[in-house]
């Protein structure tokens, strides 16, 4: 048996080449987020997309939460997974991104799935857990500086056994090296090992896109 196989961007593509078939909606989103330039990493990988997308299409998840929005790809893919009574809430601080992602979703034809909220994400959990509002899986991609807080307030909106998905968890490859001291470096690293040591969920880091920790709440 070889080493390890490290993912450069030839293979990655000849993955995705091999993967699911975008939906034509999510490839214009992609097409659109290029424009953007380097704000465009706020994007999921298309890896992910198809990881989450098979997830859910084969599970029984119906009630999706994602904490961080930006044009939309990440909800789009999920919903598209989803029944067609499944629901999504899509929570996000920027009004910009939000509509821009609201339109896409409209042209996708899961407006109906889809309700979007746009006011700082920690004042929308705490009403959402006053409201006893369960949902089987969250999706977390939003600012890093609050992803405890994000994950502590998600394990009171998930029942055992529901997921809670966080990307970003690899953080370009830095979050391994010890002498790398920048401030959100520091911030994932750190947040990866409180999720390793929190006895309230098992959980694996898969290296898909910049990494993807899966939580299930014991």
């Amino acid at each position: 048996m070889g080493s390890n196989l490290v993912i450069n961007k030839e293979i990655e593509k000849y993955i995705n080449d091999h993967s699911l078939e975008l939906n034509p909606v999510q490839k214009e989103i992609i097409s659109y987020n290029k424009s953007l330039g380097d704000i465009k990493r706020m994007q999921i990988a298309v890896s992910q997309c198809h990881f989450l997308y098979l997830i859910i299409k084969t599970s029984k998840i119906k009630k999706i939460l994602e904490i961080g929005t930006f044009t939309g790809l990440s909800a789009l893919t999920m919903s598209l997974a989803l029944p067609e009574n499944g629901e999504l809430l899509a929570l996000d601080k920027n009004e910009k991104t939000s509509e821009i992602a609201k339109n896409f979703f409209k042209k996708a034809n899961q407006e109906s799935k889809i309700q979007t909220i746009i006011r700082p994400a920690l004042d929308s959990l705490k009403d959402l857990k006053n409201q006893n509002q369960i949902f089987d899986l969250i999706f977390i991609d939003a600012d890093k500086e609050n992803y405890k807080n994000y994950y502590d307030q998600s394990l009171d909106l998930i029942d055992t056994n529901g997921l809670i998905v966080i990307d970003n968890v690899l953080w370009h490859g830095e979050v391994s090296d010890k002498n790398n001291q920048d401030k959100l470096t520091i911030i994932i690293r750190e947040f990866n090992s409180y999720v390793n040591n929190d006895k309230r969920t098992e959980n694996l880091i898969i290296p898909l896109g910049d990494g993807l920790t899966i939580c299930r709440k014991l």
